[in-house]
């Protein structure tokens, strides 16, 4: 009874997260998958505790949505213990894998008859087995060695259902939440169902291969696997195999002769590349999709791809310039100019520089190698929500994805640090030419706005200047955002007012005592006893009312 009230109010309204019905989603394949997933709690006893090993089978059990969600918890030392973040590290590469003739039989449903036409040979035994997918070795009748990804089956409607499951969760949880105290969970929702949309399109996963190899050509060091695109469609890519070390096969790529700390430094400054000067970056670059080749890192895995516009990689390349140079001042108009929403007369402006300037000095006191690149972009994403500044969707992949990137590497540069690399990386692509070039730019402009304000100002000064000698000038002005201000300043003035009062009246009251003057009460003339009440009920009721206002 307690599990259906629960879900009725979980599920009761809302728009689905599947308007045009490819996946058959409704509230009875919702309240299906959801008793799966109870199932499955209850099957690991994660209420009463679990160790690192329970923890990654139960999300293996769960499903690739929830794989998922491990492999990124895996790179997040500072959320989840070490022995943990080792565990959840296996989900990268370890999976049971389906049985060859269920591969055969989906690659059947996706080609026909003409499979035989298109492979010569496929190996029984899969290269790797992820929640996702599976990838087999294969060689193409016309001779090429590739490597075939086939989609689970069924595993894209599964994680269809999971994520409408959170939706409706984020939606419901959300009433309870204020906006200034965490991220919105239905824009989390949404951006996991962005995501998924594309992780599970291997039509787009071929697109996003041609355009990084397009963009890369020119660079030595990256590569990613040659895509065959006629033969690639949503459940199926098409690529060629890449016979490489694992990135995290240290021991063998020691003995290969590669230096650990240039591979490391390598991959962050191409990786800032990708972000700053492409606005196409690989937002998902765990362990298991980099490889080492012939000298050259390779990506693998494509399927999870961010985009910046131009002004979006300005505006973050600013931030990570500011947070080089350690100006607040840089930072907080680095963050103002990247945000997407602020409302000026909202923000505390004088609050905002001083937060920033001691976050700034909390990290700086930091070793360059000792900064937690993951806990400083949360802080500085905490601090512009607490100040009303919303910042656009892209820096949550961004900052995702360099996260990720240095749980991936950081053994590899010890001594080092990702907003440092980055910004030596801004630093080397700035030209003295186009430096001085933007600064002749921006002067002439200013010039140009200054003459025009100048011009302005003469041609209402003069007209204001007439209009005063002929009296017809009258001046109305408001002062915006100071109610609250001066209505403090009001009080403080009216109690400073009856402080006065109080003392005259201790005072003239001390003054008639002493005379002679009748009629008396209780030993003093009636007006000065009037005098001493009026002051003492005065009194009490200043002390009350600061008691209570607590100003």
């Amino acid at each position: 009874m307690v599990e259906n009230t629960l879900l009725k109010y979980f599920f009761s309204s809302g728009a689905e997260v599947d308007p045009e019905g490819r996946f058959n989603l409704s509230r009875k394949t919702r309240m299906r998958r959801l008793r799966e997933i109870y199932a499955i709690v209850q099957k690991h006893h994660f209420l009463k505790g679990f160790s690192p090993e329970e923890f990654r089978a139960m999300l293996e059990d769960l499903g690739p949505s929830f794989v998922k969600i491990g492999q990124t918890l895996s790179t997040r030392s500072e959320i989840l213990p070490k022995a943990y973040c080792d565990e959840l590290a296996k989900l990268q590469t370890e999976c049971d894998p389906l049985p060859f003739e269920q591969i055969l039989a989906a690659l059947d449903e996706i080609y026909g008859d003409a499979r035989g036409d298109v492979f010569d040979a496929i190996d029984p035994t899969p290269l790797g087995s992820a929640s996702l997918a599976q990838v087999h070795k294969a060689r193409l009748a016309t001779g090429e060695t590739v490597a075939v990804k086939i989609q689970r089956p069924g595993v894209k409607a599964t994680m269809a259902q999971d994520i409408d499951i959170m939706r409706m969760v984020a939606r419901q949880a959300s009433r309870f939440m204020k906006d200034e105290q965490m991220l919105d969970l239905r824009d989390v929702v949404e951006e996991l169902w962005a995501t998924f949309l594309e992780e599970t399109d291997f039509a787009r996963e071929a697109a996003n291969l041609e355009e990084f190899a397009r963009l890369n050509e020119d660079v030595a060091f990256i590569d990613c696997p040659k895509v065959y695109p006629e033969l690639c469609g949503e459940y199926v890519l098409v690529m060629e195999y890449v016979d490489g070390i694992p990135i995290m096969a240290v021991d063998r790529l020691r003995e290969a002769g590669y230096d650990l700390e240039e591979i490391g430094q390598k991959i962050l400054d191409n990786y800032a590349t990708q972000i700053l000067d492409h606005g196409f970056f690989h937002a998902d670059p765990h362990p298991g999709n980099l490889l080492i080749r012939n000298g050259k890192i390779v990506y693998i895995d494509l399927g999870i791809m961010g985009r910046l516009s131009p002004r979006d990689r300005a505006g973050f390349g600013g931030i990570i310039e500011a947070v080089g140079m350690e100006s607040a001042a840089e930072l907080k108009d680095a963050l103002l100019s990247f945000a997407i929403a602020k409302d000026n007369s909202v923000i505390d402006h004088t609050r905002f520089l001083a937060d920033l300037d001691l976050l700034l000095s909390d990290y700086g006191s930091c070793d360059v190698a000792d900064i937690d690149i993951g806990m400083f972009l949360n802080d500085i994403l905490l601090l512009t929500r607490s100040c009303k500044v919303t910042l656009p969707a892209s820096i949550t992949s961004v900052s995702r994805g360099i996260v990720t990137l240095e749980g991936t590497i950081a053994p590899f540069i010890p001594n080092d640090n990702v907003v440092s690399i980055i910004n030596a990386h801004i630093q080397r692509s700035k030209s003295v030419r186009g430096e001085l070039a933007q600064a002749m730019e921006d002067l002439a402009l200013s010039l140009r706005s200054s003459s025009k304000g100048m011009l302005d100002a003469a041609r209402f000064s003069g007209e204001a200047l007439k209009m005063l000698t002929r009296g017809q000038l009258k001046m109305n002005m408001e002062v915006l955002g100071s109610e609250a201000p001066l209505s403090k300043l009001a009080k403080i003035i009216n109690r400073l007012t009856i402080g006065i009062i109080i003392a005259g009246l201790f005072i003239g009251s001390s003054m008639l005592s002493l005379s002679s003057m009748e009629p008396r009460l209780l030993g003093v003339p009636v007006l000065a006893f009037f005098g001493y009440l009026g002051a003492a009920i005065l009194s009490v009721w200043v002390i009350l009312d600061i008691s209570r206002r607590k100003l």
